[in-house]
C-alpha cells in the first residue's frame, strides 16, 4: 500500500513539473511576436467575407476554414455523451442484483 502511494505521489509531482515546465517556455502574454499574431489571423480577419461569403466571421472560421476539425471534435463530443448513457443505463439494474 506504501508503495502504491508513493508510486502516486511520484506520478503527480512529475506530471506537475511538466505542465510547470511548458507554462514556463509559453511566450510572454501580448507580445507582439506571440505565434497568435501571424499572417493565418491576418487572412481570416481580411479575406474571411470574399473567400467564403459569409458575414459573421467566427461562423466563417467554424464552418469553412475548420470544418473538419469542428466536425471531429462534434464525434468525440457526441461519442462522449453516448458512452456516459450507456453507462448510467447499464447502472440503474445494478442495485436490483444481488
Amino acid at each position: 500500500m506504501k508503495l502504491r502511494n508513493l508510486l502516486v505521489v511520484f506520478i503527480a509531482i512529475s506530471a506537475l513539473y511538466v505542465m510547470l515546465g511548458a507554462v514556463a517556455e509559453l511566450p510572454p502574454y501580448g507580445a507582439p511576436d506571440n505565434p497568435t499574431f501571424n499572417q493565418l489571423t491576418e487572412r481570416y480577419i481580411g479575406k474571411a467575407l470574399e473567400e467564403t461569403g459569409v458575414l459573421n466571421m467566427v461562423t466563417a472560421i467554424v464552418l469553412d476554414y475548420r470544418a473538419y476539425d469542428t466536425m471531429f471534435e462534434t464525434i468525440v463530443l457526441f461519442t462522449a455523451a453516448l458512452a456516459v448513457m450507456v453507462a448510467l443505463k447499464l447502472g440503474e439494474g445494478m442495485g436490483d442484483r444481488k
